[in-house]
């Protein structure tokens, strides 16, 4: 496969043409993900954000069968890295080795080069090691020995772990943490799915039978369309707000990045191409403000002992924050008119 630099997309493709090419992807991957419509695109809408996933859940309700199965569903390089205490940094990017022959170093690349690279219990490595997926994850490219070497497009870090049981874990950083443009949680099933599941899953397991619906060169035309989905300044400034909001929240004492703000908007795109529309609501900045800004800030200590979640506190903030006054209303909005027209004490100052 030709490397190629981040910016070299391709072209992007009719509406008619993406939405059959995603909708093949979300539909592939639920043969075997069970009930999980909403999971399976909001982890689609970031590989088209050109972000990266964090699945945090409990034991045995699919996390990297999801992420597996995302891989799979696409027709380029995927490597999977199992996370353990004594796996090394160089394991990650690669290291480079003595050749005899030539009497020169010549580069190993190592698991990261690849365009999805799924990282199994992320949290189960040192410090360390987390750190190696640093430069990757935001720059896209690795350098080893002062020497910098550009990553394939597309490229997507999907990562798991566990949240309850913590004995020899070591928490993400808020450095790692914040690389990540979205955490969700699969949750249990339905009792409707889970018996599907027995149908399909009781005899073998169905990931090893789907063959990829779309390739690499795909993937690069979807992420293309969605860099040219449009965003009115009010959908821009309700962004700000938001994320602004999580700055200035009492239960708060570390808020949301710059990079949050970014990576919102840009999922925001995704999900607005993936419903069809050339265009993004504040709808879709509210739907998303819990998967993309929980796991980037930090309870105070009072918030913590009254037991508020972050996903709980991001909730909060959304429904008290005011909706842009010259929005176009979505059909979705089920609020009474004139509701959003209140001030809210998260509001930034100075309006």
């Amino acid at each position: 496969m030709t490397q190629q630099t981040w910016d070299e997309l391709g072209g992007t493709l009719p509406q008619d043409e993406f939405r059959a090419a995603s909708d093949a992807i979300v539909a592939n991957i639920e043969q075997v993900i069970e009930g999980k419509t909403a999971t399976v695109r909001l982890a689609l809408a970031v590989l088209l954000a050109e972000g990266h996933l964090l699945i945090e859940d409990v034991p045995g309700v699919g996390k990297t069968k999801l992420a597996k199965a995302l891989a799979r569903s696409i027709d380029c390089s995927v490597r999977r890295i199992q996370f353990t205490p004594d796996l090394l940094p160089s394991d990650v990017t690669g290291v480079s080795v003595y050749n005899q022959e030539n009497h020169d170093f010549e580069f190993k690349p190592g698991a990261v080069f690849a365009n999805l690279v799924v990282g199994d219990e992320i949290n189960r490595a040192s410090p360390k090691t987390q750190s190696a997926l640093l430069e990757c994850m935001e720059e896209r490219q690795v350098t080893v020995d002062g020497v910098s070497y550009e990553l394939q497009t597309p490229f997507m870090v999907i990562a798991t772990q566990n949240p309850i049981e913590m004995e020899g874990t070591y928490p993400l950083p808020e450095a790692q943490r914040d690389r990540f443009t979205a955490r969700i949680a699969m949750g249990y099933p339905d009792a409707g799915a889970e018996l599907a599941m027995l149908d399909g899953h009781g005899a073998s397991d169905p990931i090893h039978e789907l063959r990829p619906v779309s390739d690499a060169a795909t993937v690069r035309r979807l992420i293309a369309t969605v860099r040219n989905i449009h965003v009115a300044d009010a959908v821009k400034q309700y962004a700000v707000d938001l994320v602004t909001a999580t700055r200035e929240a009492p239960d708060l004492r570390l808020g949301a990045s710059p990079r949050a703000t970014l990576q919102l908007l840009r999922t925001a795109r995704a999900v607005a191409a993936l419903e069809g529309r050339d265009y993004v609501l504040p709808d879709d900045l509210q739907a998303l403000a819990v998967p993309v800004l929980a796991h980037r800030i930090i309870p105070t200590a009072d918030a913590q002992l009254a037991r508020r979640t972050t996903d709980a506190i991001v909730s909060d903030l959304v429904h008290r924050l005011p909706l842009p006054h010259d929005r176009r209303r979505s059909p979705y909005d089920t609020r009474p008119t004139g509701e959003s027209n209140g001030r809210s004490r998260y509001e930034p100052r100075g309006r």
